[in-house]
Parts: structure tokens; C-alpha cells; sequence
């Protein structure tokens, strides 16, 4: 049927952008969009993922654009929506992710209000809330500036660095008979930009310094975001035997090749006399030592060692929040994308062949037996670990490495202490889709889930290590997987104690000479402990624990995933670990 309404023409644009998927919990203030989605799309591309509070609604997003590398739409009920919202957007901004967060207010005409409702839930501008953690916000006034807006919100989204982006529809503009045709522009002429090149004098030097470096080190933290980026760093490591330590943000660097050195840091970092950072969120905090107790930092490299950082960093500042992080000094600093600024560099030092193939290749057996030495470590703290009781961290990843191995997998949520990263075979890009970027509380359940959307009928099990105090955020994201029978394997990495500042307050007793063992008291949560396998139970989703014996694991995941791939259900297995 032709577009009637303001909100036919909003949800045309979204088809037209290619969005899949809109997550929402419903609202009055776009009840505009919402029917225009159900009953003049059919539901149809996009498709609506209900969600029971906005927080989840935007970490699904946030989820699934990191899954697929491109944005989802999640629309939040005006200002109280937006309000619960504003974590997970901050999450999503700090994590660089384009989400197109979407949202209605009004009527902006105080003569067209209801009484009180209206009044209390309409702001002036709305985006103001949001506006120093996304990359941009509008507040379209009438129909005929809809599809600009969107255009625009969609273009700076999707352009380096990415973000989300808040557009919000005053209610008469959503409800409004159109009384003409709009024009619904192509979006092949409002695309992004091509990705920003490093200028060629930058990349000479580069290339030239880290050919001629006798130690050389790169930094990988949000290069992983993309998967030829990857696939790049490995072809530069190769050619010049350079180690490279993963920062985890993103699988930057596959554990299984014998260049990663990850959990050698301080070791080659204080010994190197070049050090290359890709995408480093904190560069600074990379290159220090840092004394919590004493709130003070030393620089961890030695003298004369020369830094070099690609990065696009530098064009998503804001001044509200600190998260541009402590400013490191930098040699060669390089405004540039990742993707295309390693082939580019890889180039110019074939080019320069300045590099010698005796260096090389000693470095690279070092570097070899290094690699294997570290390894050989992670499995001997597996071993000696393998009978502790509570359940032991390392024992609980092998346990889901050995469960999931043979199958297709990713692992869309929960960094887990690094533990899938040292005992996981990580052998190819886009195995890990990082973390929550702001360190907000309640992403991982929502998260988990948008990022699960792609692959519903693949093959893939998606795998959600999931901390207890984060889940009791957002639990009713459980619900929302349930109702999308998403491919998700959660399991409950569960200590029942917020851990985190169980060491904060251990480590301020202890400076302040009072008792130490009173650390746990406000941080516990055994009276009564959250019983999960109930919780997600109760929300439709398949649940078995809590699992206190470490053989028990094993045929708990194994059940869980035969329930994923037989009955196209979700499911939480719900293990007690121990805190460290």
C-alpha cells in the first residue's frame, strides 16, 4: 500500500537503509511508528524484537552491529525511555558502534497535549540528554525534513569513527496524513565516506621505523572491529616478526599464531625501542605501571623508545565524559583507519626494503619459543587449578572450549578474566566480539542476543559467558531470547559476590590499617542466592544448574546444546566459580 502517515514514510526509510531490525519496548510517544511497522510493512524488514526495557533494546543493537558491522535501530519511549537508554548508548559510544537509536516526543504544539502525561514526558529539545555520548542528534520538524534526518543520522553513524546516533519524531509529524508524495532519497547517494587513508609522509616513516627496529612491539585493542584489518596485522607480524600483544577489545590477533605474545606485556613493552598502537582506546594506560594503592603512574618503556599510534581517536572527543583517556606522547601520531592503513604501510616497507631478513628470522625463533612458553604456562595453571573447588575459572573455560570446539562458534559476550583467550583456539578474525566499551552494568544479556539475531538458523552456537551482578541488570533480556530463539549458550560465570570491589574494598582497609575480612559485607549475594536456572526458566529458556561439581559441567553444556540445535531454544547452564 502507498505511505499514508509520516511514520509510513519513517519506516520506508528504514527499509530502504536496509535495516533488519528495530528492538523496542513500546511506547505512546512513537505508536505512530509502531503500527506503520506492523500493519503497512507487515513486520517485515525490519522486523520488531520486543524488549522489556530500553536498556536491552539498546544493547541488543549494540550487539548486533558489532555481530554484523552494520547498525539496528532501537527506538526508546521519549524522555523516561531515553532515560533508561543512556547507559547503553554510552556503552555503544565508548565502544564506537553505530546504533540508530530512535525516539518520539511532543506534540511539540502545547495546544495539541494531553493533560499532565504529555507535559511530564516531553522535553524541549530531547537530545540534549544524550548529546555528549552520541555522535549526533536531531529533532526533525515536520514531515518533509524526515528524510534528510534520517539520511544524515544513518551517514554519520556508519562513518569513521562510528557511533550511534539519536533522531527523534514529534508525535503529530509520526500521525500526520501526508497530503503528498515524498521522495524517498537513495541511499547509495548518501553513503559513507571511503575510510580515512594515513597521510603517505606518515606512512613512510612508519614503515621505515619499525623496518629498522631491533625490538619492535605492536598494540592491538580495536583494530579487530574489522576482519580485513585482522587479517593485516598478521601479514604485517609475519613480514617483519614483529610480537603483537592483544588489549582484548575486540580478537585483534589469533592466539594460535606464534607472533602473539599476549600475556608477555610488561616484558616486551619495557624492552622495545619501537612500539606500534593500532586502535588503542588507552595508550597511555598501556604504557605505564600503575600503583592503584598510591593512584600513581610510571612510564613502563624505556628511554628512547619511539611510539607510534594509528587511530581515529582524535575525532570522537567530547568534553562531558574523560573516556579519550589520559593523552600518552606519541612520536608519530596517525589519524587513519585501520583497514586500510596496513596494506598501505605493508606496501611501502616491500617498498623501502629496509629491513634485514637475518633480524627478521632470529626474531621470529625467539619470539616462536616465547609464544609456546606462554602457552605452556595458561595449561599448567590449568592443571594445577583442574581439581579446586568452588569451580576454578580456567577449569570452567576449558570445560566450554571442549563443549563448543567441533561446533561453529562465537563467543558474542564476556571476556571472562582472558581465560577464553588463553586456552580457546582464536584461529581466525571475528571469533570474539569484545566488550561493553563504557563499563556499564546490564550489556552482556542484551547484547548477547542482538548479536545471536544473525545467526538464527546458521549452525552457530553463540556463547555468553555472563557475570551474575550484571545479569540481575537486565535479566529480562533472558525473556527477549526466548521469545527470538536465538542460537545463545549462556553460562553463568557465577561467584554470587560483586568481585570487582570486593579488591577495592580489600585494598582500602588494608592502606586504612581496619579489617580486611570484612571486604564482602554490601558485595555478597548468597541470602538468598539468585537461583538462574529457575530465572531463565521462568522466561521460556532452558536452564540447568547451579553446577557446584567441576565434572558436572561437561554434560550440563553438552545438554544445553543439543537443546539449542534440536529444539531451536535458548539456554543457561548456571555455574558457582570461585572468585579468583
Amino acid at each position: 500500500m502507498p505511505a499514508r502517515y509520516g511514520s509510513d514514510l519513517i519506516v520506508d526509510i528504514l527499509k530502504n537503509l536496509g535495516i533488519e531490525y528495530v528492538a523496542l519496548n513500546p511506547g505512546s510517544s512513537f505508536r505512530g511508528i509502531h503500527d506503520s511497522l506492523v500493519n503497512y510493512n507487515g513486520n517485515r524488514s525490519p522486523e520488531i524484537v520486543l524488549c522489556c526495557h530500553e536498556e536491552i533494546a539498546v544493547s541488543l543493537a549494540h550487539g548486533y552491529a558489532k555481530a554484523s558491522g552494520k547498525p539496528m535501530a532501537a527506538i526508546v519511549h521519549n524522555v523516561v525511555g531515553l532515560q533508561h537508554a543512556s547507559m547503553a548508548i554510552y556503552n555503544a559510544w565508548c565502544d564506537r558502534t553505530p546504533i540508530l537509536v530512535m525516539g518520539g516526543t511532543g506534540p511539540m504544539n502545547t495546544a495539541k497535549r494531553r493533560p499532565w502525561i504529555d507535559w511530564i514526558h516531553t522535553a524541549l529539545v530531547q537530545g540534549n540528554l544524550v548529546r555528549d555520548f552520541v555522535k549526533w542528534d536531531d529533532q526533525p520538524i515536520g514531515v518533509e525534513a524526515i528524510p534528510s534526518s534520517m539520511m544524515r543520522g544513518h551517514r554519520i553513524a556508519m562513518s569513521d569513527p562510528k557511533g550511534p546516533v539519536y533522531l527523534c519524531f514529534d508525535v503529530t509529524d509520526q500521525e500526520a496524513p501526508l497530503d503528498k508524495e515524498i521522495p524517498i532519497p537513495d541511499p547509495a547517494r548518501f553513503r559513507s565516506p571511503a575510510p580515512l587513508q594515513a597521510d603517505t609522509d606518515a606512512i613512510k616513516e612508519a614503515a621505515r621505523m619499525l623496518s629498522e627496529a631491533q625490538n619492535p612491539v605492536i598494540l592491538a585493542d580495536y583494530l579487530g572491529r574489522n576482519n580485513d584489518a585482522v587479517l593485516s596485522l598478521v601479514e604485517l607480524a609475519d613480514l617483519l616478526a614483529i610480537p603483537v600483544i592483544d588489549l582484548g577489545a575486540r580478537l585483534n590477533f589469533p592466539n594460535t599464531h606464534s607472533l602473539n605474545l599476549t600475556g608477555k606485556n610488561r616484558e616486551l613493552i619495557g624492552n622495545a625501542d619501537v612500539i606500534m598502537g593500532l586502535d588503542v582506546m588507552d595508550l597511555f594506560g598501556a604504557l605505564v605501571r600503575h600503583d592503584a594503592a598510591s593512584h600513581s603512574s610510571v612510564p613502563a618503556i624505556k628511554p628512547g623508545c619511539k611510539v607510534i599510534h594509528a587511530t581515529l581517536a582524535d575525532l570522537a572527543v567530547r568534553g562531558w565524559t574523560t573516556d579519550f583517556q589520559e593523552l600518552a606522547p606519541v612520536d608519530l601520531p596517525i589519524v587513519a583507519n585501520t583497514r586500510v592503513f596496513l596494506p598501505a604501510l605493508i606496501e611501502e616497507i616491500k617498498r623501502q626494503g629496509k629491513f634485514s631478513k637475518t633480524v627478521v628470522e632470529d626474531r621470529r625463533k625467539q619470539l616462536t619459543a616465547q609464544h609456546g612458553e606462554i602457552h605452556a604456562r595458561w595449561q599448567s595453571e590449568l592443571k594445577k587449578r583442574w581439581d579446586e573447588r568452588p569451580i576454578s575459572p580456567p577449569r570452567l573455560a576449558h570445560e566450554v572450549w571442549e563443549a563448543i570446539k567441533k561446533e561453529s562458534w562465537l563467543l558474542v559476550a564476556g571476556g571472562f578474566r582472558s581465560w577464553p583467550q588463553r586456552l580457546w583456539d582464536w584461529d581466525k578474525p571475528g571469533l570474539y566480539l569484545g566488550g561493553y566499551g563504557g563499563g556499564g552494568l546490564g550489556y552482556a544479556p542484551g547484547a548477547s542476543v542482538g548479536a545471536s539475531l544473525i545467526h538464527r538458523g546458521k549452525g552457530t552456537i553463540c556463547v555468553n559467558l555472563q557475570r551474575d551482578g550484571d545479569l540481575l541488570y537486565t535479566t529480562s533480556a533472558l525473556w527477549t531470547a526466548a521469545n527470538t530463539r536465538v542460537p545463545l549458550l549462556t553460562v553463568m560465570t557465577n561467584n554470587r559476590v560483586y568481585y570487582n570491589d570486593v579488591e577495592h574494598q580489600e585494598k582500602v582497609a588494608i592502606a586504612r590499617g581496619r579489617p580486611a575480612e570484612n571486604k564482602f559485607v554490601g558485595m555478597q549475594m548468597e541470602k538468598p542466592a539468585v537461583d538462574f536456572a529457575n530465572l531463565a526458566r521462568s522466561f521460556g529458556i532452558s536452564g540447568e544448574g547451579p553446577i557446584t561439581e567441576p565434572d558436572k559441567i561437561r554434560p550440563a553444556l553438552d545438554r544445553a546444546i543439543n537443546v539449542i540445535k534440536k529444539e531451536n531454544c535458548p539456554a543457561l547452564v548456571d555455574v558457582i566459580i570461585q572468585m579468583t
